[in-house]
């Protein structure tokens, strides 16, 4: 079956297919789509001392948002969108402090940023005791 195009069509064609873009292409302006946060939360402004059993797996909450601190409760699904737990396997039974500001340097283990101005200078979510 052919095909009959006009020449203007022909030319659109070839110059769409072959060449590229050659005029101004106009980009929309920056827009955040999300007023989640892709930044943790001050969860709290000290670390959690908790019993870990070596060989089990354990989400460390990344976002702050979670009400089973320091662990996750998938709360980031809804509120932080852009954060993920952190998951880690002790290697034995050992007692460990876990970050609460969630600024560590060494997640999921506190290495006292949390005594920093910044954190301690923070307001801390609503549902929070620390």
């Amino acid at each position: 079956m052919n095909t009959i195009m006009s020449d203007r069509v022909r030319k659109l064609v070839s110059a769409t297919l072959i060449q590229p873009w050659t005029w101004p292409i106009i980009t929309a302006p920056k827009v955040q789509l999300s007023s989640l946060s892709s930044e943790p939360v001050i969860a709290s402004k000290k670390p959690f001392k908790v019993e870990l059993v070596g060989g089990k797996r354990y989400s460390w909450c990344t976002c702050g948002h979670s009400k089973k601190q320091p662990f996750c409760d998938g709360t980031h699904k809804t509120k932080a969108q852009g954060l993920m737990p952190l998951r880690f396997i002790p290697e034995k039974d050992s007692k460990a402090w876990l970050c609460g500001c969630k600024y560590t340097a060494n997640p999921p283990y506190c290495d006292g940023t949390h005594k920093q101005e910044f954190i301690q200078s923070a307001l801390l979510p609503e549902n929070s005791d620390s």
